[in-house]
């Protein structure tokens, strides 16, 4: 299986489209047998889920994630795990184990006045914000 997380700075970054960087982890029976950091720069929120799919992600761990692309990724065949916060390694140990903490219905939703939360953070944060600029 191959695990995909938003990743920055060795956490999970809290906003799918506007992640730059993948970790990808390579697993079998319960265990991480490699791990590499792919760069998206440049896919955006549409085509992220294809450049995951080419990547051969099965899974993707993430903070925030908007319909759009919840929709892609199962067109892609990708489950995935939105609400995640913390270190990405941790993120995908808890998985591995069974454990991994969630948020199903996390949505980030960027065309709308006043704010929202995404994951953890609050929108218009530099960089980690859901700066409404799709």
């Amino acid at each position: 299986m191959k695990i995909a997380v938003t990743y920055e700075n060795g956490m999970v970054y809290q906003h799918f489209g506007h992640c730059e960087n993948f970790k990808l982890y390579d697993a079998a029976d319960g265990a991480i047998n490699g791990t590499k950091i792919v760069s998206a720069a440049g896919s955006g929120h549409g085509a992220l889920a294809g450049f995951l799919k080419k990547e051969g992600a099965d899974v993707l761990i993430c903070g925030g994630i908007g319909a759009g692309a919840r929709q892609a990724l199962e067109d892609a065949g990708i489950r995935f795990y939105p609400g995640v916060t913390g270190e990405a390694d941790e993120a995908v140990k808890a998985l591995l184990e069974g454990r991994l903490s969630y948020q199903t219905d996390v949505v980030c939703s960027h065309h709308h006045e006043g704010g929202h939360q995404c994951g953890s953070h609050a929108c218009g944060e530099d960089k980690h914000g859901c700066a409404g600029n799709e």
